[in-house]
């Protein structure tokens, strides 16, 4: 697919984003960055991506003067159409993929992940030429959608920090424990979240999670007895529907 894009944003998702549109072909103008003239941003291209932070995108969109042929889109997960306003083609493309760095997130996006679009039709073009699957998501489900999307991604890294430092207190590393988190997570592809769940929370075995409690910080136990309440929650919601 030949066709004209440009980037307002060089944050990780605007480069990862262009440097994955290059590869496949398309026409990738310079990236508009802060401070730049981004009046005339839509002349001469197909699609402006606006790929800032959430708060800004309705200012840098009202910055943009309307052309009637080019197609403004953003690249939130939690935004709808109408912070693209007063353009007449608008559209919104959130790639389900980590975007880390440029190198890492161009790969990503070309890798077949999935994308939630909304919008002018010309975003499906977009995804397919990455090779992407395209996720719909209404509009009034957006801000699920994108809360799911960080409880998925950003919330497991949270996570993961906390093994990190409690693997320290253990005299271990988090790589020590970086095999454990992977097999759990393709048991959760293959089985369900529900049938996948071991451990002392599953089994109600309060001794050992009362164990765990004297042993662990103050600091760590909000976010721990949270995560068992949400681990019991789970068995036995799972123990309701076997019976």
């Amino acid at each position: 697919m030949a066709a004209t894009v440009r980037l307002v944003g060089a944050g990780r998702a605007g480069s990862s984003l262009a440097a994955a549109l290059s590869q496949v072909g398309w026409e990738v103008e310079p990236i508009l960055r802060r401070g730049d003239d981004l009046r005339k941003a839509a002349d001469g291209v197909d699609v402006v991506f606006i790929a800032t932070d959430d708060l800004s995108i309705p200012t840098v969109a009202a910055e943009i003067e309307p052309v009637p042929s080019t197609v403004v889109a953003h690249l939130s997960g939690a935004l709808g159409l109408d912070v693209l306003l007063p353009h007449l083609r608008r559209a919104s493309m959130h790639p389900l993929v980590p975007l880390p760095d440029p190198t890492t997130g161009a790969a990503r996006l070309l890798s077949g992940a999935p994308f939630a679009v909304s919008g002018d039709e010309f975003i499906a073009l977009v995804v397919n030429s990455l090779g992407g699957r395209i996720v719909e998501v209404a509009e009034d489900h957006r801000v699920l959608y994108h809360a799911a999307a960080c409880i998925a991604a950003n919330h497991l890294v949270a996570l993961l920090g906390q093994v990190e430092r409690v693997a320290k207190l253990a005299g271990l590393q988090l790589e020590d424990f970086l095999d454990l988190s992977r097999m759990a997570i393709e048991d959760v592809a293959r089985l369900g979240p529900a049938a996948a769940l071991t451990g002392p929370a599953a089994r109600k075995d309060w001794a050992t999670i009362n164990k765990h409690r004297e042993a662990l910080p103050p600091s760590e136990l909000l976010s721990y007895n949270a995560l068992v309440d949400l681990a019991v929650a789970l068995s036995t919601a799972h123990e309701g529907e076997a019976r």
